[in-house]
């Protein structure tokens, strides 16, 4: 039997709900678990609170060459802003202030405001997930440390 790759990661996505729902403390204990999902194929973030959507936004993520990593992360770092600067595959880039930062890799990879494109939906990256300005700011300010982030093709 042949299954799609939509149906695979409907799946995967679904197990991670699960997952996320066993760890959801007991109600009226705490908030339920919180959760961001990005598809690379489709452009698209969701962000979950328990098995909820809470938001919805297109995005960039990186373009040929420069390529978002696919798996399973968590938020580790946050800075409300930060000059980016470095070569990456032969390309220098130097952008001052990108907003609203939350890093998801030890390698530099992030979810970011953008500024200098608004091009949402298209791969447009050096790897990182760029944000409209509105949800990167909702994000962080939503999201603490340690949120899971799951990156699918």
């Amino acid at each position: 039997m042949l299954i799609s790759c939509a149906a695979t990661r409907r799946r995967f996505v679904l197990v991670l709900l699960a997952a996320l729902a066993l760890a959801t403390p007991a109600a009226g204990s705490a908030t339920a678990r919180k959760a961001i999902v990005i598809s690379i194929s489709k452009q698209r973030l969701r962000v979950y609170k328990g098995d909820r959507i809470v938001l919805r936004s297109y995005v960039s993520t990186g373009r040929t060459g420069f390529d978002t990593p696919v798996g399973s992360f968590t938020i580790l770092t946050k800075l409300p802003s930060q000059t980016m600067e470095g070569v990456i595959g032969g390309e220098y880039y130097n952008v001052p202030d990108v907003p609203s930062v939350l890093y998801f890799t030890d390698s530099g990879h992030a979810l970011h405001g953008t500024y200098w494109h608004d091009n949402f939906g298209t791969p447009m990256s050096h790897g990182c997930v760029n944000l409209p300005l509105d949800v990167a700011a909702w994000l962080y300010d939503w999201a603490p440390v340690g949120t899971p982030v799951l990156v699918v093709r």
